[in-house]
């Protein structure tokens, strides 16, 4: 079975910089495409950003491509989200989801994802 755990989350001023971690565990983690998701309070979950099994390839949504980055290190078993520019608006619950079915390639919805982890809390506030 899968476990993914997330790490990194906390309290960051406007403007400030966070970078999430998630590390898998049993199974085999350089094949799974990795993406991460948020939910803020009163919405539903919202994809952010996916990275393909070696890396090569990222998709970002939109309203965060210039602040945030994706990455991973496969010796690791880790996946990362580089967050920069906070804004409010991104006060959610930050959750990692691994797609084991890597070859169709790279998925926005979250029933794609078929591992996932309980999530890390990131709050922007002064």
């Amino acid at each position: 079975q899968v476990q993914l755990v997330e790490s990194g989350g906390g309290l960051v001023p406007p403007g400030g910089s966070l970078r999430l971690s998630c590390e898998a565990s049993g199974g085999t983690f350089s094949t799974y495409n990795m993406a991460w998701f948020r939910q803020a309070p009163g919405k539903e979950r919202e994809f952010v950003a996916v990275i393909s099994w070696d890396g090569m390839s990222t998709y970002i949504r939109d309203s965060v491509q210039d602040r945030f980055a994706i990455s991973r290190d496969n010796a690791l078993n880790s996946v990362f989200l580089q967050m920069n520019s906070l804004k409010s608006e991104d006060t959610a619950v930050y959750s990692c989801a691994a797609d084991p079915i890597a070859w169709s390639g790279l998925k926005r919805t979250e029933e794609d994802y078929e591992y996932w982890g309980h999530g890390t809390q990131v709050t922007v506030s002064s």
